[in-house]
């Protein structure tokens, strides 16, 4: 069953977009550049979150994470986009920032590994 996002989360999305902090600016250059193939779009409702990069091809959520915010809290809000089938990177904004190649790396190593759950094959008409 498909989940369609609140009503104002379109929005929400489109403001966020046009004010991305400067290590969602780094992060969404990196995912451009290096992983071109992969479709992601920054800024994505997912249920009732909007997470910052996805790429729906890969089923892969990557969220750049500043000061305000905490495991136990964003726990829950993981567990409902991975519950749509996606995988979920985190990094902070100074991994971002002041290590560029390691999140390259994790990224990389996250698009080449086998998805955990994957989409059950296409059953053709027989």
């Amino acid at each position: 069953m498909k989940h369609h996002p609140p009503e104002n989360a379109v929005h929400r999305a489109r403001k966020l977009r046009k004010r991305m902090t400067e290590a969602e600016r780094a992060l969404w250059r990196i995912l451009r550049e290096s992983f071109p193939e992969q479709d992601f779009r920054k800024q994505v409702p997912i249920r009732h979150f909007i997470v910052d990069f996805v790429s729906h091809r890969s089923k892969l959520a990557i969220e750049v994470d500043g000061g305000q915010h905490e495991t136990t809290t964003d726990l829950p809000r993981t567990k409902v986009i991975e519950g749509e089938g996606y995988r979920v990177l985190r990094f902070w904004n100074n991994e971002v920032l002041g290590n560029s190649d390691g999140v390259w790396t994790v990224i990389d190593s996250a698009l080449r590994a086998p998805h955990p759950t994957p989409a059950p094959p296409h059953q053709g008409e027989g």
